[in-house]
């Protein structure tokens, strides 16, 4: 009996050590997340023919999803996780802001690119895109319209399939850039990875609408890189 006692209590003690060393190991990999967001946006900025310059202009918000596999969405047992950064400011005007957490679920529309890691990037064109992502889950196709974004640098953001949709998607796959189908899938707030980030009372509302928040160390380059690409937001 006294031992069953001791082996209770020493589970006790242990108990608090293996959830703050969980937590610990989350919030590594969000930012880990945001890192890897970062270099993606990077790779990709570098490349003028890759996300025309003038659809990146008008974006309000860039959705970035690093290294999402098609296999986990093929068995319905896993997503992609990434994160969205917003202009601020007063219509989505102003500076970049900080990233708030996202992840990508379901669907294998848009997923024919075999079994490697993709990355993902959605420019989210309107307001009215912004708003539908910030408080619930999304689904792409049905409650917010999404195009294969175009590529290369002379593209427009005036025809009517780019004025009409509301987010451009993209992938990048064993070094290939291309405008891919997003149609099926659904995008949604990851708050448990906010609230690890930036605190118990973080949501990605709050986080993209509200200025008291900023980016993370690890966030940085993600932000940096896109401020330094396109400062400011055409009408």
């Amino acid at each position: 009996m006294k031992r069953m006692t001791a082996i209770f209590a020493g589970a006790l003690m242990l108990a608090p050590m293996s959830f703050a060393a969980s937590a610990g190991d989350k919030e590594k990999d969000e930012n880990n997340r945001l890192e890897n967001a970062g270099t993606v946006i990077q790779e990709i900025l570098d490349v003028p023919d890759d996300i025309p310059q003038d659809l990146l202009d008008k974006a309000r918000c860039v959705v970035v999803l690093p290294s999402v596999v098609k296999a986990a969405f093929v068995v319905g047992g896993s997503y992609g996780r990434g994160t969205m950064v917003c202009r601020t400011g007063k219509d989505f005007t102003g500076p970049w802001g900080a990233p708030a957490m996202y992840a990508l679920e379901g669907g294998s529309v848009g997923f024919q690119i075999g079994g490697e890691a993709t990355d993902f990037v959605i420019l989210v064109m309107n307001n009215r895109g912004v708003d539908s992502l910030l408080h619930s889950k999304v689904k792409l196709g049905a409650d917010a319209s999404i195009a294969a974004g175009p590529k290369g640098r002379t593209a427009s953001a005036d025809t009517d399939a780019y004025l009409r949709a509301e987010m451009l998607s993209y992938s990048r796959a064993r070094g290939v850039f291309a405008g891919v189908s997003l149609e099926g899938t659904t995008l949604r707030p990851d708050d448990d990875a906010n609230r690890r980030l930036y605190g118990k009372d973080a949501s990605a509302a709050i986080i993209i609408t509200e200025p008291k928040y900023e980016a993370p160390e690890s966030g940085k380059t993600l932000v940096q890189r896109l401020q330094k690409a396109t400062p400011q937001r055409k009408p």
